[in-house]
């Protein structure tokens, strides 16, 4: 009973924040109706709605760490009865094969590592490897599941809250506050002292709720670090794997260094046989998969040789009648070039008679003319000689 009230302590923290809620509420006149300051309410009601959730969140942590710490409790007695009946005898023979021995998410992945852990480390003699259980269930294991990381700064959170909370109301209570004389300054004294009371609750309620939660999960926390080493206790009594002794472990290392001195003895005298002997070898393999092809083949081979020296006259006079062939091209190729000179050199020819031709009827023009010239003036000459005969 005193172990299940451990693990649900941090109900007092909800039971503590109503009656922090109520006494707030009732300073302020909310249950006679009569509220002095709206602004101080609102105040109060702020600070007290972030405490608020910072504890649902914490609860939320603590809800999951009572589960692990319960299942690792549970375990541990199951343990503890199975190891009372089997009068004293290692249990590893059938909790390396229980993969369902956890339901936890955590747990489960945890107790999976270190059974593949110590799969990795088996040998025919017992486990090569030390691999203590404490490796994967350990104080992190549970401050990861318990959210320490976030509750650790809740009551060092808590105080800053008081604080601020001290100082807000004395700026607002310092801000309102004014005058010169005894009499203005009178009527001032009621707007400190509702600045006053801000500071005051806010402080109170800060510190306390500080002091609580600190108290509550330092409790939480060293019932379940208990109970981790309670797990860890009973699991190395009863379920721990055997290892191999250190004579186990020298001999197995001298039987596997014999044994690869062996394969290395045999390698080298498998190297270590003469060149004459491995072509011999070759020779002889050779020669006997001729001989069983030609017994398997019969007269193919030589039907095929045959066939072979054929085709290879055939290439010879096919060679032949190439050469000949480009021979004539070529002899083609000079009598085409030969006469293409030809033909370029009457071309030359013809266009020296051309222009030769061209000349002469030049000539033959210019002859004419001056004969038609001539004989023009020997007519006009012979007319005026007649008519000068005439008369």
């Amino acid at each position: 009973m005193g172990v299940r009230m451990k693990n649900k302590l941090y109900y007092i923290l909800f039971v503590f924040y109503c009656i922090g809620v109520a006494f707030i509420l009732y300073i302020n006149g909310v249950f006679t109706g009569e509220v002095s300051s709206y602004t101080n309410l609102m105040i109060n009601g702020a600070f007290l709605f972030i405490i608020g959730v910072l504890f649902v969140i914490s609860a939320f942590s603590f809800s999951r760490l009572n589960r692990c710490t319960a299942e690792l409790q549970t375990v541990t007695e199951q343990m503890q009865n199975e190891y009372d009946k089997a009068d004293g005898k290692n249990l590893w023979g059938s909790y390396q094969n229980r993969t369902n021995l956890f339901q936890g998410k955590e747990l489960k992945e945890a107790y999976l590592k270190y059974l593949m852990r110590m799969q990795n480390g088996r040998t025919r003699r017992g486990y090569m490897t030390s691999c203590d259980i404490e490796e994967f269930f350990n104080e992190d294991l549970l401050d990861k599941v318990g959210m320490t990381y976030f509750n650790s700064g809740i009551a060092g959170t808590l105080t800053g809250l008081g604080i601020l909370g001290t100082f807000l109301g004395l700026s607002m209570g310092l801000g309102s506050f004014n005058g010169d004389d005894i009499y203005t300054i009178s009527d001032n004294v009621g707007l400190l002292l509702s600045g006053m009371k801000v500071a005051f609750h806010t402080s109170v309620y800060g510190i306390f709720f500080s002091l609580v939660f600190n108290f509550v999960y330092r409790s939480i926390m060293s019932d379940a670090y208990g109970k981790l080493d309670g797990f860890l206790t009973a699991f190395r009594q009863c379920a721990m794997p055997p290892q191999a002794t250190e004579e186990e472990n020298s001999s197995a290392m001298l039987v596997y260094q014999a044994n690869m001195a062996n394969s290395m003895k045999r390698m080298l005298e498998l190297l270590q046989g003469s060149a004459a002997e491995q072509t011999e070898g070759v020779e002889r393999i050779v020669g006997q998969v001729m001989e069983h092809l030609e017994y398997s083949m019969g007269a193919s081979f030589k039907t095929l040789g045959n066939t072979i020296t054929a085709a290879g006259q055939s290439q010879a006079a096919y060679a032949n009648a190439c050469m000949e062939l480009t021979e004539a091209t070529a002899k083609l190729v000079e009598a085409s070039k030969e006469l293409q000179e030809a033909v370029s050199k009457e071309m030359d020819r013809q266009e020296a008679f051309a222009r030769e031709l061209k000349n002469q009827k030049e000539e033959i023009k210019t002859a004419c003319r001056e004969m038609t010239d001539e004989v023009s003036n020997q007519l006009y000459t012979f007319e005026q000689m007649r008519s000068l005969y005439e008369k």
